[in-house]
């Protein structure tokens, strides 16, 4: 039983939560002081847990990098309760649910969720986690394997590899300086050669640190709390409480060596960035007072007279960020991060000066209690009227919070700042001076000029000091320009009321239809938050018909979002999001949050659109931007390289990036600013407005668009002609062929290989949707655990579906350093084979568990309005508009029965099956590049070998587009 529990208060204070939360609370600390947050929340379809363990990579021991996240893979495989390899991630996916983990300085956090009524079996075998695992040395052998993929997927990522150079620059006897993740070298080569045995120390590193009195479990369920009080003494009792003291590691990562320092560092990727970071005091101690959250609020502001806006102006920026970073309760660093234009590269001290100039304002005007009210207000809102979101992901941060925050802040954590006190802000102020700054400069234009290389990623780099007095220097030699703080924000929501729809539609009604858009209406008649999701889909026959007027199309929507921010960024702060891109056919509007001046925010967009003009010096930002991101695509992780290799296959009217790098090189304002006005000549703009808003309110939004651009005495805008309106069509593959595409890996430094396996299987249709996810279901776990767990193929190991406008099939994606993808893909196929006499052998009640464990997944209730807009949505944009997909695919679940799905495998995917059409794109690493050539000569017929994507695609028939399937009437 528990040793203390309190509903709505612990020891007379409350457990503060949003006004708009209807879900029961209850803290309990079991015998072995164990801390635990109840959650019932009697209307949810996932039930979930979430364990936060007090010990992270911090705690590594010498000679071990990396053994914490270790033993959080090694937890998952088995344990004395449940010893079947793998049960737990099978039982959970089996019945709806997903599962993952992660490892940080200080904590280890284990987390799933899974369909309600199997939430008690999974939960026991979570907590057994905690109470006896199994760990056997052949396990721990493939598992390291498992961490080396997962680091090798990492050391070309440019984030990974500046994080940890700024580990290496500080005290080495600090635990901030460690390489945390682990690889072959560090959990099996090097401890080997001592004579040191990885498994005996794993379970020797569990013992000494997982101890209940450090464990913080949050658990989220239907039933009462009472019950789920039950369940849960029931089973975490036993997890045993050694008495550990939470390990603190007192003590800066940095001494004045590692302060006033300028880092050179060579990326991997095009473009330019400056990090500046201070150590500064860690805002935990002072939460409520939020002085880091302030200071980000001001130094992160992209409005008018801000630092970003100064540096945009002059051409030199495209991002700025800034807010606390790393932070322990021993240690904290404020960190700016700028990316840089060519031009911004060549003006860093200027860009250094005016950061310090802008610091400067802060000092001088002090502290603005005005400001921070405003913010304090902008949060308070956030939090009462958050959106209920994925319980999993409710509690993960939930679970963390408990450890550090009082109980009344459980679910708060960090989120409302309310107590102003200027000396504390003031203190981290005076604490952002040159004489406290690490500057750490990444760009390209560094190769050949560094002579250090960090040892765990290799990343090049060159080290300076430098003084306080140069960077004052670089303060007094900085342009003359206006900073200031910004105004007060006018898109603070101050009416929150809920209106009274009449109309209680519970789908999307067609509200309106003219020659120029259609408007598709749903009320909120669910979330009771005063919200609203609205899109615009512009329809321009012109966008997707060339390389060309894809790439000015997306530098239209580019010039857009630039020229909006300064305006917009406010709404952005006060909880009213805005987006302007590409689509499949055109470009898209999304505006998602308060209602309250959202119209406000819409008319200024349409006004942008309407009397768009291209600035030459705009330009050349974006389109250099652009450019680099292109050239940036073959940096990409050879999984994502493959997919798009499938994507361009398959879809219609879609361009290779080559083509489009081509076009921007001789790309001038002009260009734009002649296409801008031919791409909008003719559309037509599919609309939806969904939430707290009532119809003739949606249908004036939309009126007042067609006024702006269809109506005008010089139109914009003209209605499409009814031959012109667009279909989304895919490449039809031939039944009982398999075609196969092999390609270089775009990165020769990359070892990496990829394999993405598809299987087109039909056009969207109820009956045979549910079959092909069903087998979905069936076969996610079982290819993970062959491939992944058993083979150790890669770190990246999935099972996916795929839906191209309405044309579904599924995808085998690994990524491996260990085998090449001939290899990969004889071994997908091998399972393929495995699993049609697995699918024979299941019993009546397997299938019957997995097709209920569907029908849970399906009937799930949306969460949140935008949860629910997107679904309906995607409808509408496919041309399906299934509104009711839900409820008919549930219904021909019910009468599915087992052989029917045999006979959908025998058809469909099994090797040789008549009907199967497969595609398999093979992404060849540096590691296996000599293998393609044998690969080629060993695929089986009848195949095709493709050559040439784009040839291919326009010799193929294509499938029906649901988007040519007539217009719906009023």
């Amino acid at each position: 039983m528990a040793v203390e529990k309190s509903n709505t208060t612990v020891d007379g204070v409350s457990i503060l939560k949003p006004r708009t939360d209807n879900r029961e609370y209850r803290k309990i600390v079991l015998k072995n002081w164990l801390q635990v947050l109840l959650i019932s929340d009697p209307d949810t379809d996932k039930c979930a847990a979430s364990m936060s363990v007090s010990i992270g990579s911090f705690s590594d021991p010498q000679g071990l990098e990396g053994l914490a996240h270790f033993l959080e893979h090694m937890l998952f495989y088995a344990s004395a309760k449940y010893p079947e390899e793998d049960s737990y991630s099978k039982y959970i996916t089996e019945h709806g649910g997903s599962t993952n983990a992660y490892t940080s300085s200080e904590e280890t956090n284990y987390h799933f969720d899974i369909n309600a009524d199997c939430f008690s079996e999974a939960l026991d075998r979570f907590a057994q986690f905690f109470i006896k695992p199994l760990m056997s040395a052949e396990a721990t052998m493939r598992e390291i394997k498992a961490v080396d993929s997962e680091n090798q997927k990492n050391l070309l990522s440019d984030g990974w590899r500046m994080r940890q150079l700024q580990k290496h620059l500080s005290k080495e006897d600090h635990p901030f300086h460690k390489f945390s993740t682990g690889n072959m070298d560090t959990l099996h080569v090097k401890p080997q050669a001592k004579g040191v045995d990885t498994t005996s120390e794993l379970i020797k590193f569990y013992e000494e640190h997982y101890s209940a009195n450090i464990m913080h479990l949050v658990v989220y369920g239907k039933e009462s709390l009472d019950k789920i009080q039950d369940l849960v003494e029931g089973m975490f009792q036993e997890v045993q409480n050694t008495n550990k003291t939470i390990p603190r590691f007192p003590g800066q990562p940095c001494t004045s060596d590692h302060l006033q320092i300028l880092v050179k560092a060579v990326p991997i990727k095009q473009g330019h960035k400056i990090n500046v970071s201070w150590p500064v005091t860690p805002s935990i101690h002072r939460y409520e007072e939020a002085p880091c959250r302030y200071l980000g609020h001001l130094i992160g502001h992209e409005g008018e007279g801000s630092l970003f806006h100064a540096l945009k102006t002059l051409g030199w920026a495209t991002g700025l960020s800034a807010g606390e970073g790393d932070w322990t309760l021993d240690y904290s660093f404020f960190t700016v991060s700028i990316e840089l234009t060519d031009a911004g590269h060549e003006h860093m001290q200027d860009i250094l000066g005016l950061l310090f100039k802008y610091i400067q304002l802060l000092q001088q005007t002090g502290v603005c209690q005005w400001i921070f009210d405003e913010l304090a207000a902008i949060c308070e809102t956030k939090f009462h009227y958050q959106d209920k979101t994925p319980p999993m992901s409710y509690i993960v941060d939930i679970a963390s919070n408990l450890q550090i925050f009082p109980t009344r802040d459980w679910l708060v954590g960090l989120s409302l700042p309310s107590k102003f006190n200027p000396a504390t802000i003031q203190k981290v102020v005076d604490e952002l001076s040159p004489s406290n700054a690490r500057i750490f400069w990444e760009s390209q234009k560094f190769e050949g000029q560094t002579d250090k290389n960090e040892p765990w990623y290799n990343t090049a780099y060159s080290l300076e000091k430098i003084t306080s007095s140069t960077i004052q220097e670089w303060v007094k030699s900085a342009p003359d320009v206006n900073l200031h703080l910004p105004a007060p924000n006018v898109f603070i929501p101050t009416d929150l009321s809920l209106k009274d729809v009449k109309n209680k539609e519970t789908v999307p009604v067609l509200l309106r239809n003219s020659p120029f858009s259609r408007l598709w209406y749903k009320p909120d008649t669910i979330f009771s938050k005063p919200k609203a999701y609205f899109k615009m889909d512009f329809n321009c026959p012109l966008a997707v018909s060339s390389p060309d007027a894809a790439v000015l199309t997306d530098i239209f929507t580019r010039l857009l979002m630039d020229y909006l921010n300064e305006y917009a960024y406010y709404a952005q702060v006060a909880g009213l999001h805005y987006g302007v891109s590409l689509s499949d056919n055109g470009f898209e509007l999304t505006l998602l949050g308060y209602n309250h001046k959202l119209r406000i925010l819409l008319d200024t967009v349409i006004e942008k659109i309407a009397n768009f003009e291209v600035k030459p010096d705009r330009f050349a930002v974006i389109k250099e931007t652009v450019t680099k991101e292109y050239q940036n695509y073959k940096f990409r992780q050879p999984y994502h390289q493959a997919m798009y290799y499938c994507s361009l296959i398959l879809q219609d009217q879609t361009w290779p990036w080559t083509e489009e790098l081509e076009v921007l090189s001789h790309l001038e304002a002009e260009d734009v600013a002649k296409f801008v006005p031919m791409l909008l000549s003719r559309t037509f703009i599919e609309c939806y407005i969904a939430g707290n808003v009532e119809d003739n309110e949606a249908e004036s939004m939309v009126k007042h668009v067609e006024d702006v651009l269809f109506n005008d005495p010089k139109p914009k805008c003209r209605p499409l002609f009814p031959s012109q309106h667009l279909t989304n069509r895919v490449v039809k593959l031939e039944e009982g062929m398999k075609y196969f595409y092999h390609q270089d890996g775009s990165n020769p430094s990359d070892e990496n290989s990829a394999l993405v396996h598809y299987i087109q299987v039909h056009r969207d249709e109820f009956a045979m949707n549910i079959k092909l996810q069903l087998f979905g279901l069936v076969a996610k776990q079982a290819t993970f655990h062959q491939l992944r767990t058993v083979e150790q193929l890669g770190y990246i190991t999935a099972l996916a579906q795929r839906n191209d406008s309405g044309i579904y099939g599924v995808q085998f994606i690994i990524q491996s350093s260990v085998k090449g993808p001939g290899h990969i893909d004889s071994r997908v196929e091998l399972l393929l084979k495995n699993f049609e006499s697995k699918l024979r052998e299941m019993s009546d009640e397997e299938f019957k568990s997995n097709a209920t464990a569907l029908i849970d997944m399906k009937l799930e209730k949306y969460k949140n309005l935008k949860e629910e807009s997107r679904f309906y949505w995607q409808e509408i944009q496919r041309g399906t508009l299934k509104f009711n997909r839900k409820e008919a695919e549930v219904a021909a679940l019910r009468q599915l029965q087992k052989q029917e799905l045999i006979d959908f495998f025998e058809e469909y995917i099994k090797i040789g099956a008549a009907r199967k059409k497969s595609l398999s794109i093979r992404v060849y690493g540096s590691q296996h590049l000599k293998e393609m050539a044998s690969d080629k000569d060993e695929v089986p017929s009848p195949s095709v070998e493709i050559e040439d994507i784009v040839g291919f695609r326009k010799a193929q028939p294509l499938h029906g587009s649901f988007r040519g399937c007539g217009q719906p009437k009023l």
